[in-house]
Protein backbone atom coordinates (compact mmCIF):
# COMPACT_ATOMS: atom_id res chain seq x y z
CA UNK A 1 0.00 0.00 0.00
CA UNK A 2 1.27 3.57 -1.05
CA UNK A 3 1.57 6.33 1.64
CA UNK A 4 -1.81 8.14 0.22
CA UNK A 5 -3.73 5.23 0.45
CA UNK A 6 -2.82 4.87 4.14
CA UNK A 7 -5.74 5.17 7.09
CA UNK A 8 -3.07 7.59 9.12
CA UNK A 9 -2.40 9.79 5.91
CA UNK A 10 -6.30 9.84 5.35
CA UNK A 11 -6.87 10.77 8.88
CA UNK A 12 -4.81 13.85 8.75
CA UNK A 13 -5.94 15.13 5.78
CA UNK A 14 -9.40 14.55 6.75
CA UNK A 15 -9.12 16.18 10.08
CA UNK A 16 -7.28 19.57 8.21
CA UNK A 17 -10.46 19.34 5.75
CA UNK A 18 -12.67 19.56 8.21
CA UNK A 19 -10.65 22.26 10.50
CA UNK A 20 -10.76 24.32 7.39
CA UNK A 21 -14.35 24.70 6.82
CA UNK A 22 -14.83 25.90 10.10
CA UNK A 23 -12.01 28.13 9.93
CA UNK A 24 -13.24 29.94 6.68
CA UNK A 25 -16.92 29.60 8.01
CA UNK A 26 -15.91 31.39 10.93
CA UNK A 27 -13.29 34.17 9.81
CA UNK A 28 -13.30 34.54 6.21
CA UNK A 29 -16.71 35.73 5.59
CA UNK A 30 -19.21 32.74 5.80
CA UNK A 31 -17.65 30.67 2.99
CA UNK A 32 -17.66 26.79 2.90
CA UNK A 33 -14.17 26.62 1.01
CA UNK A 34 -14.39 22.45 0.85
CA UNK A 35 -17.93 21.90 1.06
CA UNK A 36 -18.32 22.93 -2.25
CA UNK A 37 -22.76 21.93 -1.98
CA UNK A 38 -22.73 24.83 0.55
CA UNK A 39 -21.48 27.12 -1.56
CA UNK A 40 -23.74 26.40 -4.03
CA UNK A 41 -26.17 26.89 -2.04
CA UNK A 42 -25.80 30.05 -0.79
CA UNK A 43 -24.95 31.31 -4.13
CA UNK A 44 -28.86 30.68 -5.40
CA UNK A 45 -29.92 32.35 -2.09
CA UNK A 46 -27.81 35.64 -2.80
CA UNK A 47 -28.71 35.57 -6.24
CA UNK A 48 -32.18 35.15 -5.39
CA UNK A 49 -31.94 38.02 -3.36
CA UNK A 50 -30.24 40.20 -5.71
CA UNK A 51 -27.39 40.05 -3.58
CA UNK A 52 -24.47 39.97 -6.13
CA UNK A 53 -21.58 41.59 -4.21
CA UNK A 54 -22.49 38.18 -1.39
CA UNK A 55 -22.91 36.03 -4.03
CA UNK A 56 -19.56 36.67 -5.86
CA UNK A 57 -17.83 35.33 -2.65
CA UNK A 58 -19.93 31.78 -3.02
CA UNK A 59 -19.22 31.94 -6.64
CA UNK A 60 -15.20 31.96 -6.59
CA UNK A 61 -14.23 29.44 -4.12
CA UNK A 62 -16.58 27.16 -6.55
CA UNK A 63 -14.49 28.37 -9.71
CA UNK A 64 -11.28 28.04 -7.68
CA UNK A 65 -12.09 23.86 -6.82
CA UNK A 66 -12.54 23.55 -10.68
CA UNK A 67 -9.47 24.54 -11.68
CA UNK A 68 -7.90 22.64 -8.69
CA UNK A 69 -9.78 19.49 -9.95
CA UNK A 70 -8.32 19.85 -13.39
CA UNK A 71 -4.42 20.47 -12.15
CA UNK A 72 -4.94 17.33 -10.10
CA UNK A 73 -6.04 15.12 -12.90
CA UNK A 74 -3.31 16.45 -14.88
CA UNK A 75 -1.16 14.94 -11.39
CA UNK A 76 -2.85 11.76 -11.62
CA UNK A 77 -2.35 11.34 -15.56
CA UNK A 78 1.63 11.65 -15.10
CA UNK A 79 2.04 14.47 -16.93
CA UNK A 80 4.38 16.14 -14.35
CA UNK A 81 6.43 12.98 -13.81
CA UNK A 82 9.36 14.23 -16.22
CA UNK A 83 9.32 17.13 -14.62
CA UNK A 84 8.90 16.12 -10.79
CA UNK A 85 10.51 13.24 -9.61
CA UNK A 86 7.97 12.89 -6.47
CA UNK A 87 4.46 14.93 -7.73
CA UNK A 88 1.93 13.68 -5.20
CA UNK A 89 4.73 15.38 -2.76
CA UNK A 90 5.12 18.46 -4.09
CA UNK A 91 1.59 19.05 -4.57
CA UNK A 92 1.14 18.55 -0.67
CA UNK A 93 4.29 21.09 -0.47
CA UNK A 94 2.41 23.56 -2.27
CA UNK A 95 -0.15 22.93 0.02
CA UNK A 96 1.27 23.52 2.85
CA UNK A 97 3.25 26.62 1.52
CA UNK A 98 -0.28 28.08 0.91
CA UNK A 99 -1.69 27.92 4.00
CA UNK A 100 1.45 29.26 5.62
CA UNK A 101 1.28 32.00 3.61
CA UNK A 102 -2.42 32.39 4.54
CA UNK A 103 -2.06 31.97 7.91
CA UNK A 104 -0.69 35.60 7.70
CA UNK A 105 -3.19 37.09 6.21
CA UNK A 106 -5.23 39.51 8.09
CA UNK A 107 -9.09 38.83 8.47
CA UNK A 108 -9.83 42.35 7.50
CA UNK A 109 -8.64 41.86 3.82
CA UNK A 110 -11.15 40.84 1.23
CA UNK A 111 -12.15 37.29 2.33
CA UNK A 112 -11.65 35.72 -1.28
CA UNK A 113 -7.92 35.92 -0.94
CA UNK A 114 -8.15 33.34 1.15
CA UNK A 115 -10.83 31.36 0.01
CA UNK A 116 -10.20 30.90 -3.48
CA UNK A 117 -6.46 29.28 -2.61
CA UNK A 118 -8.13 26.70 0.18
CA UNK A 119 -10.68 25.96 -2.13
CA UNK A 120 -7.75 25.25 -4.96
CA UNK A 121 -6.13 23.18 -2.35
CA UNK A 122 -9.14 21.01 -1.46
CA UNK A 123 -9.83 20.46 -4.80
CA UNK A 124 -6.55 19.09 -5.58
CA UNK A 125 -7.26 16.61 -2.37
CA UNK A 126 -10.63 15.03 -3.68
CA UNK A 127 -9.19 14.53 -7.02
CA UNK A 128 -5.59 12.76 -5.58
CA UNK A 129 -7.07 11.10 -2.77
CA UNK A 130 -9.65 8.71 -2.43
CA UNK A 131 -8.89 5.77 -1.17
CA UNK A 132 -7.67 4.32 2.10
CA UNK A 133 -6.59 0.54 0.74
CA UNK A 134 -9.65 -0.38 -1.21
CA UNK A 135 -11.89 1.58 0.42
CA UNK A 136 -13.49 4.83 -0.99
CA UNK A 137 -14.14 7.97 0.93
CA UNK A 138 -13.87 12.27 0.83
CA UNK A 139 -11.25 13.81 2.31
CA UNK A 140 -13.16 17.49 2.19
CA UNK A 141 -16.75 16.32 3.02
CA UNK A 142 -18.48 13.53 5.12
CA UNK A 143 -21.61 12.51 3.68
CA UNK A 144 -20.28 10.16 1.70
CA UNK A 145 -18.88 8.76 4.68
CA UNK A 146 -21.22 8.54 6.78
CA UNK A 147 -23.23 6.42 4.36
CA UNK A 148 -20.38 4.33 3.75
CA UNK A 149 -20.59 3.76 7.75
CA UNK A 150 -24.14 3.26 7.69
CA UNK A 151 -23.85 0.63 5.27
CA UNK A 152 -20.64 -1.06 6.78
CA UNK A 153 -22.49 -1.14 9.93
CA UNK A 154 -25.35 -2.94 8.61
CA UNK A 155 -22.93 -5.04 6.84
CA UNK A 156 -21.82 -6.28 10.62
CA UNK A 157 -25.13 -6.98 12.34
CA UNK A 158 -27.32 -8.09 9.55
CA UNK A 159 -24.39 -10.04 7.30
CA UNK A 160 -21.89 -10.55 9.97
CA UNK A 161 -19.49 -9.58 7.46
CA UNK A 162 -15.53 -9.56 8.60
CA UNK A 163 -14.86 -7.02 5.58
CA UNK A 164 -17.57 -4.75 7.12
CA UNK A 165 -16.60 -4.91 10.19
CA UNK A 166 -13.25 -3.46 9.39
CA UNK A 167 -14.87 -0.87 6.87
CA UNK A 168 -16.66 -0.05 9.80
CA UNK A 169 -13.89 0.68 11.71
CA UNK A 170 -11.85 2.69 8.89
CA UNK A 171 -14.96 5.03 8.23
CA UNK A 172 -15.61 5.58 11.95
CA UNK A 173 -12.25 6.96 12.30
CA UNK A 174 -12.66 9.11 9.63
CA UNK A 175 -15.95 10.66 9.94
CA UNK A 176 -14.01 11.15 13.81
CA UNK A 177 -11.31 12.54 12.31
CA UNK A 178 -13.76 15.18 9.91
CA UNK A 179 -15.54 16.13 12.99
CA UNK A 180 -12.50 16.55 15.67
CA UNK A 181 -10.91 18.62 12.51
CA UNK A 182 -13.71 20.97 12.45
CA UNK A 183 -14.13 21.18 16.33
CA UNK A 184 -10.50 21.89 16.81
CA UNK A 185 -10.91 24.33 13.98
CA UNK A 186 -13.26 26.63 15.53
CA UNK A 187 -11.78 26.07 18.92
CA UNK A 188 -8.38 27.60 17.15
CA UNK A 189 -10.28 29.64 14.49
CA UNK A 190 -11.50 31.66 18.23
CA UNK A 191 -8.25 31.60 19.84
CA UNK A 192 -6.00 32.12 17.13
CA UNK A 193 -8.13 34.11 14.46
CA UNK A 194 -7.04 34.49 10.80
CA UNK A 195 -3.19 32.81 12.10
CA UNK A 196 -5.29 29.60 12.84
CA UNK A 197 -4.17 28.14 9.27
CA UNK A 198 -1.11 27.44 10.34
CA UNK A 199 -2.56 24.11 12.54
CA UNK A 200 -3.92 22.13 9.13
CA UNK A 201 -0.22 23.07 7.25
CA UNK A 202 1.11 21.34 10.19
CA UNK A 203 -1.19 18.78 9.86
CA UNK A 204 -0.74 18.26 6.30
CA UNK A 205 3.21 18.37 6.48
CA UNK A 206 3.21 15.83 8.86
CA UNK A 207 1.64 14.02 5.60
CA UNK A 208 5.28 14.94 3.85
CA UNK A 209 7.16 13.20 6.84
CA UNK A 210 4.97 10.55 6.54
CA UNK A 211 6.10 9.37 2.72
CA UNK A 212 10.08 10.20 3.89
CA UNK A 213 9.58 7.41 6.81
CA UNK A 214 7.28 4.88 4.43
CA UNK A 215 10.29 5.27 1.37
CA UNK A 216 12.92 4.48 4.97
CA UNK A 217 10.74 1.56 6.12
CA UNK A 218 8.26 0.55 3.62
CA UNK A 219 4.63 1.84 4.11
CA UNK A 220 2.26 -0.45 6.17
CA UNK A 221 0.54 -3.33 4.22
CA UNK A 222 -2.79 -2.78 6.34
CA UNK A 223 -5.32 -0.27 6.18
CA UNK A 224 -5.01 0.65 9.58
CA UNK A 225 -1.16 1.94 9.10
Amino acid sequence: MTTSTTLRFALLITAACGFLDSYTFLSRGGVFANAQTGNVILLALNLSERQWYQASGHLWPILAFLVGVVLAVHVKAGRFDRLLVYPIRVTMALQVAILVVIGFVPTSVPHFYVTIPIAFITAMQIELFRNIGDLNYIAVATTGNLMRLVEAGYGVAVDRSSDSRRALTVYARVVGAFAGGALIGAICTQVMGGHAAWVPAGFLAVTLLLFVLDERTGPSPTVGA
